[in-house]
């Protein structure tokens, strides 16, 4: 197995603030084998009947690995999964638990409490640029075509059917176990949609037809793909001006790898890559930082800033994602800041070896690598 050294530093300086950990993200993301990396662990599967009838007696079984460190891997397949969690919280605080699942916690009626206050998280996405080394292969465009599940990412051939097989068991292991979806075919019909569309604006009525279901249903369905990690949902920055697109958000698949295929991308073009980085920064800023709180910006001339960053207190940051920093046009910002006129402007860009500073009258962009740019983030982020 590859070592996930930011992951693995990620858990241990968690379990250092709570003793309880809810590790999330899609199937096949590495869950299993990065929790198997862990130092001094007891690991259980809970889809193993025997490890269920382990956890019948959540309190005894605690009791019997007391200061120890315990996966607790998928551990939605319980009956209660909450149940063993909040009584290890609460009642066995010497006792360290990373708990693995699908789903952010809380989504399915399974979880009678979501451990609030008592539990940290940690959302694990497809691959980001430090595991990039620890799997030995720092070729981005492979990562972009791939994608980030590890096992499409080390496949000696593009794996074109293990797309379709983690589709299949998407649906049959988490769909079908936490909620209540009868339409398959509707279901995967708007999933494949939305790869193809990936980072468009999105409008429910336009997938009623093709999927044959109402525009409430389709709303159901972006809330279920969402909760489970499979797209995440970026919303319009604004504060309601009449100039603003305030309402329709736009939707990404969660990986690279998957848009690429649902498209029908065998290599990728110039064309393609813009789109493909643009994915590949939301999904640097959800792992590196776990930062969801992102959106992004257009007005209803169609001028449009790709994320914006809104901490409490701070100024919006605007951030535009360009391939080559030479794509870049000065007009969206520039309209953007006619309506905030405070907070800083970046170009991310993956030809940029030393970042640089433009003057558009009196606006300054930043022209930066991305390891600049999350380090610049994570310090907005901490208030530094």
């Amino acid at each position: 197995m590859k070592q996930r050294r930011f992951w693995l530093g990620k858990i241990e300086e968690l379990w250092q603030n709570r003793s309880v950990l809810w590790l999330s993200g899609v199937r096949r993301v590495g869950k299993t084998c990065l929790s198997q990396l862990l130092t001094n662990i007891e690991y259980f599967d809970c889809e193993l009947p025997r490890t269920r009838r382990l956890l019948d007696d959540p309190e005894a079984f605690l009791q019997s690995l007391r200061g120890k460190r315990i996966v607790l891997d998928e551990v939605h397949r319980l009956q209660n999964p909450s149940e063993p969690l909040k009584i290890a919280a609460d009642y066995f605080p010497d006792t360290k638990i990373l708990a693995t699942g699908s789903s952010t916690l809380g989504v399915s009626a399974k979880f009678k409490d979501t451990l609030a206050g008592r539990k940290s998280e940690l959302w694990l996405t497809p691959m980001i640029s430090p595991d990039l080394p620890d799997f030995h292969n720092s070729d981005l465009t492979h990562r972009l075509l791939r994608g980030g599940l590890p096992s499409f990412f080390l496949a000696a051939n593009l794996p074109e059917h293990d797309f379709q097989e983690w589709m299949d068991a998407y649906w049959a292991k988490d769909i079908q176990e936490l909620f209540r979806i009868e339409r398959r075919h509707s279901f995967q019909r708007f999933a494949e949609l939305l790869f193809v569309q990936s980072g468009g604006i999105f409008e429910a009525t336009r997938f009623s037809r093709p999927c044959e279901v109402s525009r409430t249903t389709i709303n159901n369905y972006l809330r279920v793909l969402e909760a489970t990690f499979v797209v995440h949902v970026v919303r319009p920055f604004s504060t309601h001006r009449p100039t603003e697109i305030v309402s329709a958000p736009k939707v990404y698949g969660f990986d690279t790898g998957f848009v690429c295929y649902h498209r029908g991308w065998l290599d990728l073009r110039p064309e393609d890559m813009g789109l493909l980085w643009e994915h590949y920064i939301l999904n640097e800023f959800n792992g590196r930082l776990q930062f969801r709180d992102i959106f992004y910006w257009r007005d209803k001339r169609g001028h449009e800033v790709d994320f914006v960053l809104a901490h409490r207190g701070t100024p919006p940051m605007a951030i535009e994602c360009k391939w080559s920093a030479d794509d870049f046009d000065k007009r969206n910002i520039q309209a953007f800041r006619l309506q905030y006129s405070e907070g800083g402007n970046f170009v991310v860009a993956q030809d940029i070896n030393r970042p640089f500073r433009r003057s558009y009258n009196n606006i300054f962009v930043d022209f930066v690598d991305l390891e600049t740019l999350i380090d610049i983030v994570r310090k907005t982020k901490r208030g530094i």
